[in-house]
């Protein structure tokens, strides 16, 4: 006797529909955009160097954005994640699917789905050089703070 039941499969041959995800629940372009400004906006609040946000939507079906940025200490690149949680979760009500590194310090991945985020030290993004990895994304400017510098909002 094998464990193959019956009752598993569909009674019908016809094809049922299930109910469609309603799109102002559905993550879309827009949201994802500004859920990488705000990440953006939180590095620099942290001081972080070199911010670059890359649009990888077209390009990979891995996420939609990329944000990556430098911290210059294992302390540094740790408070930079935690107030990217933080404002993120403040602000926009998500918490990481996965975080990875903070332990190190010297790298950490946080995974929002559509937007996944490095923080990383200056050896470690010399190193991989993810720039180069994905030069064929599109590069998205930062808006800028009004006071003249070049900080995010």
């Amino acid at each position: 006797m094998t464990d193959y039941f019956q009752s598993n499969l569909p009674l019908s041959s016809v094809a049922q529909t299930q109910k469609t995800i309603n799109s102002a629940i559905a993550p879309t372009d827009d949201n994802s955009e500004t859920l990488a400004i705000t990440i953006a906006a939180a590095g620099s609040e942290r001081k972080a160097g070199e911010i670059l946000l890359l649009k990888l939507a077209d390009v990979s079906y891995l996420s939609d954005y990329f944000v990556m940025m430098t911290g210059y200490s294992r302390v540094q690149v740790r408070a930079i994640s935690a107030a990217i949680e933080d404002k993120v979760k403040t602000e926009l009500q998500r918490r990481p699917l996965r975080t990875e590194g903070k332990t190190e310090g010297s790298w950490v991945l946080q995974d929002y789905g559509d937007v996944i985020v490095h923080v990383m030290m200056p050896q470690e993004r010399e190193f991989y050089n993810l720039e180069a990895f994905w030069v064929h994304a599109e590069r998205i400017p930062l808006p800028t703070s009004d006071d003249g510098k070049d900080n995010p909002i």
